[in-house]
């Protein structure tokens, strides 16, 4: 199975995982890695790499935060790519999330699983357009 982990800033990281759990129930082989106000980066770092190691015989590791740019990303970034296998991706939602986990069941590509992960993030992104109904007045007087 593909090790799975959430990082972000706050608590971007427990918060998602804990509507994960709500929606879908314990994830496997999954770490969630928060980045507290009162933490450094060189904490995160520490953070990330023992996440990391907890997952070290898993089939690649993907890493899901929140923003591009942003220190999560770049420190997972950081740690992760000198391992090898490990994909890290930014801009994550809940949908993508939960589709994710529940798509480690039966994808062992790493790359597989990250191309669907964009996609799925980018496609739960919508937005309600209202339409207004325009009622037809009768002509029978009714």
């Amino acid at each position: 199975m593909i090790g799975l982990i959430v990082t972000g800033h706050g608590n971007f990281a427990t918060g998602l995982t804990s509507s994960l759990k709500l929606i879908a129930g314990d994830p496997q082989n999954y770490v969630a890695v928060d980045f507290p106000q009162e933490y450094s980066v060189e904490d995160l770092e520490r953070e990330l790499t023992k996440a990391l190691d907890s997952l070290k015989d898993c089939d690649g590791i993907l890493v899901l935060s929140d923003l591009g740019g942003g220190s999560p990303f770049k420190t997972a970034v950081m740690v992760g790519y000198p391992r090898g296998n490990v994909e890290v991706l930014a801009g994550t939602n809940l949908p993508m999330l939960i589709e994710v986990n529940m798509g480690r069941s039966f994808i062992e590509d790493l790359g597989a699983l990250t191309e669907m992960a964009m996609n799925t993030g980018k496609d739960q992104v919508v937005r309600y357009e209202f339409k207004p109904v325009v009622q037809e007045e009768s002509s029978d007087g009714i």
